[in-house]
């Protein structure tokens, strides 16, 4: 019998429309039933998955993609009945501007074609952790310095992280974790000794963490970047079977898939899995595709070795350094490579502690982003500075203690000044442009092309610099200071010129296209 639920609702286009229905208890409610909803609108016909949500309750979430009225039915073995109703998807306001895709083949943008320039963080498992320490994490974020979180689904067990997390995805009990110290903690990773879970039911509790988290990050306008599978585990959960992992994945989908701010990274460091070959990526790639009704964009990330990007399933190259030096000034050739947006959501971070990854300048680590940028790509932030309090961003979140956040914001609003979508590496090979000791970056698309350039000197330092585009055309010129964030006007300019310049590292010059192209004199 049908039973029409619902009061007619009125929601955001790109918004979640969510239904909670009370349904059949007994047995296992995670294996044993199923809940679906189909929702209509003229323009599309979408089938969706619910969930068991504990207590009785099944939630079924969707995000409609057109404004207008949607019919819907929610069916399935939970229930002995047919759910319908109706509701109306109005125009997005605010920072609503629908999920990120790839925007002609290098770039991103928005549903509604607003660039997206990727200025990232990565904060592992901050919303595991005790709420006064979540509360800081988002106080840092409030201020604006990034547009994307990557964070984990599953806790993370690794040096400086060996405390338990506020909650488990499973029904059962951890290990003692009174026996860790730095000194043992490698011997427990990978391991599942001394836990006992059952893989069949989920622990709603824990999810509903990520719920609200992922919420909280979409009305700031940030993206959630969910890492899936992470080898830094002592609790079992890395060594799940391939059933187990796809009804995770099948879980995971049907519950946070109508976020719009949601990207799927498969796996953090998916080699470190070593139990898990490539044929298992691809098919848990495969039924990821296959089940994600808003196809958002979806990569793997590596640690020794590069996944092959060119998979049709990636949407972007998720990247960590290459060797221990050089990084983000690979950009242009990975765009090559694999013909796709590039993201560099490693590259090292500002700190302080004993490993080589952790223990940058704030210096080194904005230049690696600049250097990536210019080349057309991104570059992410993180900060793992040990200090009394033993809390470190780049795990559990808490107040930033660095100098690099507030330059990566800097970065965010210079690339707002670009004219299209985003940046790439200009051709150097003209004489009248090429210097051995700059890169020059031009907007990615050619319909600008003429418009706007950018030369950055990294770690270079010159005293002044010549200039020359062509001989008819008049440019604003401005002195970019990407360490000390200022920008300096330097005059009116066309044919040849020469700039003063700092004489200190970082430095850049920004050329735009005057609106007045008439001679001052």
């Amino acid at each position: 019998m049908a039973n029409d639920t619902a009061i007619h609702q009125s929601i955001e286009k790109w918004g979640i429309f969510e239904l909670t229905l009370n349904g059949k208890s007994d047995g296992n409610p995670f294996l044993d039933y199923e809940i679906q909803g189909t929702f209509t609108h003229e323009k599309e016909t979408v089938t969706v998955n619910g969930f068991y949500d504990g207590n009785a309750a099944y939630k079924i979430r969707f995000m409609p993609s057109y404004e207008g009225v949607y019919e819907y039915q929610v069916f399935g073995s939970f229930s002995d009945s047919t759910h319908t109703g109706t509701f109306t998807a109005c125009a997005p306001t605010g920072n609503n501007h629908g999920p990120v895709r790839v925007y002609k083949q290098y770039q991103l943008a928005y549903a509604d074609n607003t660039p997206h320039y990727s200025v990232g963080t990565t904060c592992y498992t901050f919303d595991l952790q005790k709420k006064s320490i979540v509360e800081h994490t988002f106080a840092e974020l409030e201020k604006g310095y990034f547009n994307k979180m990557r964070f984990c689904i599953m806790p993370k067990h690794y040096d400086f992280c060996l405390h338990d997390p506020i909650a488990f995805p499973y029904e059962g009990t951890p290990m003692d974790a009174s026996v860790l110290t730095r000194e043992n903690f490698s011997q427990y990773c990978d391991r599942a000794k001394g836990n006992d879970w059952d893989f069949t039911r989920f622990c709603p509790e824990f999810f509903q963490i990520h719920d609200q988290t992922i919420a909280r990050l979409m009305d700031l306008g940030i993206e959630a970047d969910l890492i899936l599978f992470h080898a830094y585990d002592r609790w079992g959960f890395s060594q799940m079977t391939m059933e187990e992992n796809l009804r995770y994945l099948s879980y995971i989908i049907a519950r946070y898939s109508a976020f719009r701010n949601v990207w799927w990274s498969l796996a953090n460091e998916y080699d470190l899995l070593r139990h898990l070959s490539i044929e298992h990526w691809e098919q848990m790639a495969e039924y990821l595709v296959a089940h994600d009704p808003y196809s958002h964009l979806r990569s793997i990330h590596n640690c020794e070795t590069f996944y092959d990007y060119s998979k049709p399933w990636i949407t972007h190259c998720s990247c960590q350094r290459c060797d221990h030096y050089k990084t983000t000034e690979n950009t242009s050739q990975m765009r090559e490579t694999y013909g796709k947006p590039v993201i560099w959501d490693e590259v090292g971070y500002e700190g302080n502690l004993p490993h080589c990854w952790g223990n940058l300048t704030a210096e080194e680590l904005v230049r690696r982003s600049w250097e990536a940028v210019i080349r057309g790509g991104y570059c992410g932030h993180s900060e793992t500075y040990l200090s009394d309090d033993q809390i470190i961003w780049w795990c559990h979140g808490g107040q930033l203690k660095g100098d690099s956040a507030k330059r990566f914001q800097f970065l965010a609003d210079f690339l707002s000044d670009v004219p299209g979508h985003g940046l790439k590496e200009g051709n150097l090979r003209d004489d009248c442009h090429f210097q051995w000791d700059d890169k020059i970056a031009v907007p990615e698309e050619d319909s600008y092309a003429g418009e706007y350039y950018f030369y950055y000197f990294s770690i270079w330092r010159p005293t002044f610099r010549q200039i020359y585009i062509d001989d008819t055309t008049w440019y604003d010129a401005e002195i970019v200071d990407t360490w000390n964030m200022t920008v300096t006007p330097a005059g009116r300019h066309k044919g040849k010129y020469e700039l003063p310049l700092p004489g200190t590292q970082y430095i850049g010059i920004r050329l735009k296209k005057s609106a007045d192209q008439t001679d001052p004199s």
